[in-house]
C-alpha cells in the first residue's frame, strides 16, 4: 500500500465524530437540470435515533423553498486525532412541526448538544425565518482515513 485508504467507520465511532452537534453541508434536490442547492448549515445529532436536526433559513430567496418535497444530502467532515473522518447522511427532511412527528422530535432535540448557530446572513437573525427540520436518513455513512501502521 502506497498511502493511507479511506475505510468504513464504526457506529460509535461515527456518532463520537458527530457529536452530537457540528456543522457541514446540505444538498437540496432541484427539480431541473440544475445544481442541487447546497448550503453550510449547522446540526444536532441524536445519537439515539441516528437522526440529524437543523435550523434552517427560508422564505424569501434562501433556495431552501419547499425543503420536505426534495431529495437531500448532508455531509460533514473533519481531522481528528490525526485522521480525516466523514459522515454522509441521505433521505428527505421532515418538518419537526408536523403534529404526529413534533414529540419525538422535541425528545430527539433533547438528545442533542445545542445546535450552533452560525451568523452568515446579510441582514440580522432577527429578521430571518428559521424554521426547524429533522433527516432520518435512508442511507448514513461513516469513513475515516486508515492510519499508515493498520
Amino acid at each position: 500500500m502506497t498511502g493511507p485508504d479511506a475505510v468504513q467507520m464504526e457506529d460509535d465511532e461515527r456518532d463520537e465524530f458527530l457529536g452530537r452537534s457540528g456543522t457541514g453541508v446540505l444538498s437540496l434536490s432541484t427539480a431541473s437540470d440544475d445544481p442541487p442547492h447546497s448550503v453550510p448549515v449547522s446540526y444536532g445529532y441524536d445519537p439515539v435515533d441516528e437522526v440529524f436536526y437543523f435550523r434552517l433559513a427560508v422564505g424569501g430567496e434562501s433556495g431552501k423553498a419547499n425543503p420536505t418535497d426534495r431529495g437531500t444530502t448532508f455531509v460533514t467532515y473533519g481531522e481528528r486525532d490525526g485522521r480525516w473522518k466523514s459522515v454522509v447522511a441521505s433521505g428527505r427532511l421532515v418538518s419537526t412541526t408536523d403534529e404526529s412527528l413534533s414529540t419525538e422530535s422535541l425528545a430527539g432535540l433533547e438528545r442533542t448538544k445545542q445546535i450552533p448557530i452560525v451568523d452568515i446572513f446579510g441582514e440580522p437573525t432577527s429578521q430571518v425565518e428559521f424554521q426547524f427540520y429533522r433527516l432520518d436518513p435512508d442511507r448514513l455513512t461513516g469513513r475515516v482515513e486508515r492510519s499508515l501502521d493498520s
